[in-house]
C-alpha cells in the first residue's frame, strides 16, 4: 500500500532558498509542493487556499513573521504541521514558536543534513528539532513560554500593525494591506504604544528588533 501524498507550502522571501528546498523535496515521490510565497501575508492566503499538510516557513518573513503566521495558521488549520526554517538559534525564539504550535524547528545551516528527516517526521505527525535541543530544554521552554504568553499585552491585530510599522509602512499603507480604515490603524497603533509604554516610532522599531518581530 502506497504512502499518502503530503502537500507542502514553502514561504521564504529568498527565491533561491525556495528553489533549493523545492529541489530537495521533489526527489521524494510522496511529497508535492503545492504553493509558495515570499512574505507572510501571501503565505497565509496560499495556505488558506490549498490547506497543506505541512508548511515550511522562514522565521523572518516580511509583512507577517513566522511566529505570527504560525499562530494564524494553527488557529484556522490546526492539522497543518509547521516547520520553521530559520537562521535563529535562540532559546526565546524557540519557546515562542513552540507555544504558538510549531512542531518542527530547522536551522538553515543544518538543512543539507536534516531537511528530509524533518519533513519525514512531520509527515507522520512527529515533532522534529535540529541542533542541540534536548527534551528537557523543550519542556522548560514550553513552561516558560506558557507563563509569558499569559502576560502578553498585544492583541494579534496590534502585533500585525507593530510589525508593519517597524518595517517602515505608513498608516495609509497598513490600512490598505489589512483592509482597515486609517482611523482603526491609528487606534491599534496608539493602543500598542500605550501597552508597551513606547513614546515614538523609533522606540517601536527598537522593540520589534529586540523581540524578534523584524530583523535589524
Amino acid at each position: 500500500m502506497s504512502s499518502p501524498v503530503r502537500r507542502i507550502v514553502l514561504a521564504d522571501d529568498h527565491e533561491a532558498i525556495r528553489l533549493g528546498v523545492r529541489s530537495v523535496l521533489s526527489a521524494h515521490p510522496d511529497w508535492r509542493v503545492v504553493g509558495e510565497a515570499g512574505d507572510g501575508r501571501e503565505a497565509l492566503e496560499v495556505i488558506r487556499s490549498v490547506r497543506p499538510d505541512i508548511a515550511i516557513l522562514d522565521y523572518s518573513l516580511p509583512m507577517m513573521n513566522g511566529l505570527e503566521l504560525t499562530r494564524a495558521i494553527k488557529k484556522e488549520l490546526p492539522r497543518t504541521e509547521i516547520l520553521i526554517f530559520t537562521m535563529h538559534d535562540r532559546e526565546d525564539v524557540l519557546a515562542e514558536l513552540l507555544t504558538a504550535g510549531a512542531r518542527g524547528y530547522l536551522l538553515k545551516s543544518e538543512a543539507s543534513k536534516h531537511l528530509l528527516a524533518a519533513v519525514e517526521a512531520l509527515s507522520v505527525r512527529r515533532p522534529y528539532f535540529s541542533g542541540n535541543v534536548s527534551q528537557t530544554l523543550l519542556d522548560r521552554f514550553v513552561e516558560m513560554a506558557a507563563r509569558e504568553a499569559s502576560a502578553t499585552a498585544l492583541t494579534p491585530r496590534e502585533r500585525e500593525i507593530v510589525q508593519l510599522i517597524a518595517e517602515g509602512r505608513l498608516n495609509k499603507e497598513i490600512a490598505a494591506i489589512l483592509d482597515l480604515s486609517i482611523k482603526t490603524v491609528e487606534t491599534h497603533r496608539a493602543a500598542a504604544m500605550r501597552k508597551l509604554d513606547l513614546k515614538s516610532t523609533a522606540d517601536l522599531v527598537r522593540y520589534a528588533v529586540r523581540n524578534n518581530i523584524i530583523e535589524p
